[in-house]
């Protein structure tokens, strides 16, 4: 109960913060709607048309939680009509929306530490590659991903690429460069007595690296899939803006810009959020089982 105190405080002031703030932005909507009908409102009628506003500036944190459950289980249970639903998922369903983009993240996340991990051995024994390759990789992340996704699309569909591939490519592009660094920190990580030691024992190249490089860098690669696999869900929905696609979570930020639906959008980003979290959360867990283990306290 101490431990969640402090959280509930947080999220308490949040609360407070966030129907103030819609206060604030929405009430000038409901004053020039008065204004035009020639009447007076008072504080209170103005705190009240805030939150009900079907198109508010910055919807109340109960309508986007209502949205969040009509787009996800009213939506998948009953659809439109009030029709039980089975079998397939509804394509105006939050849930459908997130599982196109969670698809192209897994499998850019896949591509994006593989190629990571690739690189981090190579830098680490190759000093050309240390030399010609990490500046490379640091140059690459100056450019701002809103402008490279475009052209790497429309590359991939000149060539018959096309739908999930070139948003993967995309997420893979934004996760490689957290795991190459933190990679090379970790296969760096031990110590010149550590290295004498097996070079004592005759230890090659390849078996220091395996009994000693590699389960060092462990706290660091899962440090570094954390921060890689949240960059790969932007670099997903990222993708899914410059194509106008119609799934995904992009494309409900697509759609709700277009047509003025605040509350849509607001809960395709709280979506998001959920995901990364959900995404980070695995990782976590899968790094506490790993390090214990290796018989790293973690």
């Amino acid at each position: 109960m101490r431990n969640l105190l402090p959280v509930l405080t947080v999220v308490a002031v949040l609360m407070v913060l966030w129907y103030a703030g819609a206060v604030w932005l929405n009430a000038q909507w409901t004053r020039d709607q008065a204004a035009r009908a020639g009447v007076e409102v008072s504080f209170s009628e103005v705190v009240a048309a805030s939150f009900t506003q079907e198109r508010p500036v910055m919807p109340a944190p109960h309508q986007v939680a209502v949205e969040l459950y009509e787009s996800t289980i009213e939506e998948e249970l009953f659809g439109r009509r009030g029709i039980v639903r089975s079998g397939t998922l509804s394509n105006r369903s939050l849930i459908y929306h997130g599982w196109v983009t969670i698809s192209a993240t897994l499998l850019g996340f896949a591509i994006g530490t593989l190629a990571g991990i690739l690189l981090a051995v190579g830098i680490v024994h190759n000093r050309a590659m240390d030399m010609s390759v990490m500046p490379w990789a640091i140059a690459s992340q100056t450019i701002p991903i809103l402008a490279i996704a475009p052209m790497i699309i429309v590359v991939l569909n000149s060539v018959g690429l096309s739908g999930l591939i070139p948003k993967a490519i995309i997420s893979a592009y934004l996760s490689f460069f957290p795991v190459v660094v933190g990679m090379v920190k970790g296969l760096r990580s031990p110590d010149a007595m550590q290295l004498d030691l097996l070079r004592t024992y005759g230890a090659g190249q390849a078996a220091t690296f395996w009994k000693l490089r590699l389960p060092a860098s462990m706290p660091y690669l899962f440090a570094s899939l954390k921060v890689g696999v949240a960059a790969s869900l932007v670099g997903a929905i990222v993708g899914e803006l410059p194509t106008g696609a119609v799934a995904g979570l992009g494309a409900r930020l697509l759609s709700g810009s277009y047509y003025g639906q605040t509350v849509q959008i607001w809960a395709a980003l709280f979506a998001a959020a959920i995901v990364a979290a959900s995404l980070v959360g695995i990782i976590g867990w899968l790094e506490r089982r790993t390090l214990r283990g290796m018989g790293m306290a973690r």
